[in-house]
């Protein structure tokens, strides 16, 4: 019941996201505040963020086929890897409309400015309230970037307050640029990770050595080697290695077998295939080692 009402959740706050973004962009040409377009860039980073989630929670329940035997699950990377470029687009054009009204100012329609980032703020609120309280990796990862764009709401709201009552608009650029270069660096850290998960890199957040530790550590484990360890998408690793024993009993291996899978649930492994050795065979690199 708590994952369908997640899923609910999700659907409500892509929804509220895009149409508030919209809001944001309309607002932003209105009062002519550029933070606001940058904050409406960073929704649009939510939008994606929260579609992302969604689409880890619905092709999770999607079985494989023949053909495509892991489904559909680097969909989301593979989006979210052009979802970034894009970003870095929106990141760039904030910065250089920027740097021309900073060095150029221009009028500013306080008032509407402060509205629509009040809105936002509230909007942020209520989709942050939603999705509190998940331990799906995913619904985590939608629940800190809706908080981020709330604290970029409350800038906004800081820099309409502030020109109403001084006049200076040069805080709406400056603002802009601010949030301008987060976009940018989130964007490359979203690109970055998605060619990592697309190259089958070990996932950077987990200790390859700690891994194959915990294996060892499992009684009748004698040894672990060609060890591979990867990420299918956002929620999903998989690893597989020869596991070394001397238990002959095959009831027994099916018990290691089973304590070894559950020591890596820590580590989000899903997907662990294990070939299981009664010799250990050597390595490639030990026989080259041996030779010289």
């Amino acid at each position: 019941m708590k994952e369908i009402h997640y899923e609910r959740s999700l659907k409500t706050a892509i929804l509220l996201t895009v149409v508030f973004f919209i809001a944001e962009v309309i607002g932003g040409f209105i009062s002519g505040s550029l933070s606001l377009l940058g904050d409406a860039g960073h929704m649009l980073r939510d939008v994606i963020a929260l579609i992302v989630s969604l689409s880890a929670v619905k092709i999770s329940k999607k079985l494989p086929s023949k053909r495509k035997t892991f489904g559909y699950h680097r969909i989301e990377i593979f989006a979210a890897f052009l979802n970034g470029f894009f970003l870095i687009a929106i990141g760039l054009w904030i910065l250089w409309e920027a740097f021309h009204r900073i060095s150029s100012p221009q009028p500013i329609k306080s008032i509407p400015m402060l509205i629509v980032a009040l809105l936002g703020l509230g909007v942020n609120i209520f989709i942050a309230f939603k999705l509190h309280g998940s331990k799906d990796i995913n619904i985590k990862s939608a629940f800190f970037h809706v908080m981020t764009d709330a604290v970029f709401s409350l800038a906004v709201i800081a820099a309409a307050i502030l020109i109403h009552f001084t006049g200076i608009t040069i805080f709406d650029p400056i603002l802009s640029s601010m949030i301008s270069v987060v976009i940018i660096f989130s964007s490359i850290k979203i690109i970055k990770d998605s060619v990592l998960i697309l190259l089958e890199f070990a996932p950077a957040d987990i200790d390859f050595d700690e891994v194959v530790q915990d294996i060892q550590k499992v009684k009748g484990v004698r040894g672990v080697h060609h060890v591979h360890l990867w990420t299918l998408c956002s929620n999903i690793n998989i690893i597989d290695a020869h596991i070394y024993t001397q238990v002959k009993l095959l009831s027994e291996i099916e018990k290691i077998k089973k304590e070894i899978k559950t020591s890596l649930e820590k580590y989000n492994i899903k997907h662990a295939t294990l070939e299981f050795e009664c010799e250990e065979c050597v390595l490639p690199d030990e026989i080259s080692k041996m030779e010289h």
